[in-house]
C-alpha cells in the first residue's frame, strides 16, 4: 500500500533542494583487491564512470522504424519523430547522453484494428535500446487521447473489459524489457474531456466510473501483469486538483510507484522559483517525482494565451540562432534545479530531434538536419562533464585503498595486467567497498 499523504503542517520530513547536489555524490574508500584476494598494494588505477543511477531520459520514438530495419517513414504514424533514414546518425546522439527511452504505446497507432496489436514491432524497438544499455518506458497504457476508433462502438462495461485486457496483455507481452510504465495519463481532464469531434471511448468510461476507479483499473491491471514494475501516474495539470486527485488516489490504497509531472514549456521557461515551487507540492506525497515531458524551445515562444497547447497551429515554427542560445542556458538551469532536488528520480525530454516534433515546435537538441543545438552540448556538458567521472588515474595505498568520489551510479576500475572490477556507488555520502579484481 502506498504512503499516506504527509500533512502539509510537517514541511520538515521532506527533502529540501541543495544546489550542492550533495544526495547525488558518494564519497567512497575503495578497497581493491587482487583475483587471489590479496590487497592491490601502492598500485596505479583507473577509475570511470559506466552509467548514471539517475534516469536521463529522451523519447524513442526516432527509431522505432530503424529497430526494425524499416527505410521509409510511415505517414499515419501517431507517434512522430524522425524518419528511419535520419535514426542511424541520431542514434550515437541518443546513446551518447540519455539512459532511458519513453516508447509510444499509444492504443489508437498501437492497435488500429481489434485484436492486431503492433507488440512485435514495440518489443523489437524496446529490445534495440536494452541491447545498448538503456532502460525502457512504455507511454501510456490507459489515455483518453489517441484511444482507438473502435471503442466507441462497445458498451461502457465492454470498455472497460477492453481496456483491463490491454493493459495485462501489453504489460505481460513486453515484462522484462520494458518495466517502467506510464499506468494511466491526464486524469484530471479525462472524464471531462471536449477537444474532438466524437467523445472517445476511455473519456466515456471515466466520466461514469470516476477519476479513481479508472486510475484503479489501469494500476491493478498493470500490477497484476508485472508486480515488479514501476508504475506511474502522469499529467500535465499541475494545479490543485492533482494534488487532490493523487491524495484521493493514495487514500483509496493504489499503489502508485512514482508521480509524473508533465513540463512542456512552449510558452517559456518556468524559472526555478515556479519549478522549486511545483516539487515541493508534490514532495509532500513522500513518492519519487519524475519529470516525464519536459521541452522547452528554440524559436518563437508559443503566445501565452493559449489554453491548449494543440490548439496552436502554424505553418512553419523554426529554430532560431536567439532561440537556440536562450534554449541552452535554459536547459542548463533547469536540469540543474530538477537534480538539486532530492525528490527527483528522473527526467524525460521530450523530443531529441526538431524533425517530427510534438506541434513542430523547435523542442530538439538537435535540429531537422541531424546537427546538434548548444542546448544538446550544454546538456551533455552537464551529463557526461560536469556529472560525470572520466578515466581518472589514482594510487592504491599499503592497505589497497583508494578514494573515488563521484555521482551516483555504475562504476569501474581496472588495473594494467591485474584485471579489471565493476562496482556501485548507490547511496550518498560515506561509503566503504570493496572489489576483486577479474583477471
Amino acid at each position: 500500500m502506498s504512503p499516506t499523504p504527509a500533512p502539509a503542517s510537517t514541511p520538515a520530513a521532506m527533502p529540501a533542494p541543495d544546489p550542492t547536489m550533495r544526495h547525488r555524490i558518494a564519497e567512497a574508500t575503495l578497497t581493491v583487491r587482487r583475483p587471489d584476494g590479496t590487497p592491490l598494494v601502492d598500485a596505479e588505477v583507473t577509475v570511470e564512470q559506466t552509467r548514471h543511477a539517475f534516469a536521463f531520459g529522451n523519447i524513442g520514438f526516432d527509431f522505432v522504424g530503424y529497430a526494425n530495419g524499416e527505410t521509409d517513414a510511415d505517414p499515419d504514424s501517431p507517434f512522430g519523430g524522425a524518419s528511419p533514414a535520419q535514426a542511424e546518425h541520431l542514434a550515437d546522439l541518443w546513446l551518447d547522453l540519455f539512459t532511458t527511452a519513453t516508447l509510444p504505446f499509444y492504443w489508437a497507432g498501437f492497435e488500429p484494428e481489434r485484436g492486431r496489436p503492433d507488440t512485435a514491432r514495440l518489443r523489437r524497438a524496446a529490445q534495440w535500446f536494452v541491447d545498448r544499455g538503456a532502460t525502457v518506458k512504455g507511454h501510456p497504457l490507459a489515455w483518453h487521447t489517441l484511444a482507438p476508433d473502435w471503442l466507441r462502438e462497445l458498451s461502457t462495461d465492454e470498455v472497460e473489459v477492453a481496456l483491463r485486457g490491454r493493459i495485462r496483455r501489453e504489460v505481460s507481452d513486453l515484462a522484462g524489457v520494458v518495466d517502467t510504465w506510464d499506468a494511466i495519463n491526464e486524469v484530471v481532464i479525462m472524464p471531462v474531456f471536449s477537444n474532438e469531434e466524437h467523445r472517445n471511448g476511455i473519456t466515456r468510461l471515466c466520466w461514469e466510473r470516476g477519476r479513481i476507479a479508472t486510475i484503479r483499473l489501469a494500476f491493478e491491471a498493470a500490477r497484476a501483469a508485472n508486480p515488479s514494475a514501476t508504475l506511474l501516474l502522469n499529467d500535465f495539470n499541475l494545479s490543485s486538483a492533482y494534488e487532490c486527485l493523487i491524495e484521493g488516489v493514495l487514500e483509496a490504497g493504489i499503489a502508485v510507484d512514482a508521480i509524473g509531472l508533465q513540463s512542456h514549456m512552449h510558452q517559456g521557461y518556468w524559472g526555478e522559483e515556479r519549478t522549486l515551487e511545483t516539487l515541493e507540492r508534490f514532495t509532500r506525497f513522500g513518492l519519487p517525482l519524475h519529470l516525464t515531458e519536459s521541452t522547452l524551445l528554440s524559436g518563437d515562444l508559443m503566445p501565452p494565451e493559449i489554453v491548449d497547447l494543440n490548439d496552436y497551429q502554424v505553418a512553419s515554427w523554426p529554430t532560431t540562432p536567439e532561440g537556440e542560445e536562450r534554449q541552452a542556458e535554459e536547459i542548463v538551469r533547469h536540469y540543474r534545479t530538477l537534480l538539486s532536488h532530492p525528490s527527483v528520480q528522473a527526467v524525460t525530454y521530450w523530443g531529441l530531434t526538431d524533425a517530427g516534433a510534438w506541434l513542430g515546435a523547435p523542442v530538439g537538441l538537435v535540429r531537422a538536419d541531424g546537427t546538434p543545438k548548444p542546448s544538446y552540448d550544454a546538456l551533455h556538458g552537464l551529463v557526461k562533464g560536469e556529472w560525470w567521472l572520466r578515466p581518472t588515474t589514482a594510487r592504491t595505498d599499503a592497505e589497497g585503498r583508494v578514494a573515488v568520489r563521484g555521482f551516483l551510479g555504475d562504476y569501474r576500475i581496472g588495473v594494467a595486467g591485474a584485471g579489471a572490477a565493476s562496482f556501485a556507488l548507490d547511496s550518498a555520502g560515506a561509503l566503504t567497498r570493496e572489489v576483486t579484481l577479474a583477471p
